[in-house]
């Protein structure tokens, strides 16, 4: 069990525990309104009291709920490439990309490492507690020196990307304005991660528009060894 299923849980037990506040609330409130038909203001009193502390009880446990399930959608990804690489010569690499619709697309790259950029539509709170994903559209791929200097002066690579993605957002957003209400930013997201050889890789879009990039669990070790084993 992972921790956002763990996240889940409690968030799951707060709101049962919440509707159960609330329900204690209501037959409060009728006995208040019994007590006060039958002459009783002393007692009515006291249920009022019950009434109070159980319906700040419920908004307590109601708020954390919901700040719990918040905090996972934040935290939720979609796929948008996963990444195959074959080393062919030092610092020369053979890519296969993965795209989740199944296209696939093999790129030659120079470097240590890759490099993916995105364009990304960021939606405003309220959209994103909707569970309206961000839109992105992925804009390049391009290798990347470890050595700065080399950077300056060994020959790069960088590939256009845009032809994949959920939606081309610069151009609706700068044409059109208007059409897209609840936007909050467009920004450019990237993430670049070590190459070696046989590695795999995948890329996601967290809800908040950011990549993240993670290598599987034998790419990992392979990347913990000397000189990427």
């Amino acid at each position: 069990m992972d921790w956002t299923t763990l996240l889940r849980l409690p968030s799951t037990m707060l709101l049962v525990l919440a509707a159960i506040a609330l329900l204690f609330t209501l037959v409060q409130l009728v006995a208040v309104r019994s007590r006060l038909d039958q002459g009783q203001p002393l007692a009515a009193t006291g249920r009022g009291v019950l009434v109070l502390v159980a319906f700040s009880v419920t908004l307590v446990l109601a708020g954390a709920g919901w700040g719990l399930r918040g905090y996972r959608m934040l935290t939720e990804e979609q796929p948008v490439l996963d990444i195959d690489a074959r080393i062919l010569s030092p610092q020369q690499w053979l890519l296969t990309l993965h795209w989740p619709d199944g296209a696939t697309r093999q790129v030659r790259l120079s470097g240590d490492a890759w490099r993916v950029e995105a364009v990304v539509l960021k939606w405003t709170a309220p959209v994103m507690f909707a569970h309206v994903p961000p839109f992105y559209r992925l804009d390049r791929l391009s290798g990347r020196y470890d050595d700065a200097a080399q950077e300056a002066q060994a020959p790069r690579t960088v590939v256009a990307l845009d032809s994949h993605g959920s939606l081309d957002v610069v151009d609706l957003k700068r044409l059109h304005p208007g059409w897209i209400p609840g936007v909050d930013t467009v920004f450019g997201s990237g993430v670049f991660l070590p190459l070696v050889d046989q590695g795999h890789y995948s890329v996601s879009l967290m809800n908040t528009g950011a990549l993240v990039a993670r290598p599987d669990e034998v790419t990992e070790q392979r990347l913990q060894q000397p000189f990427g084993g």
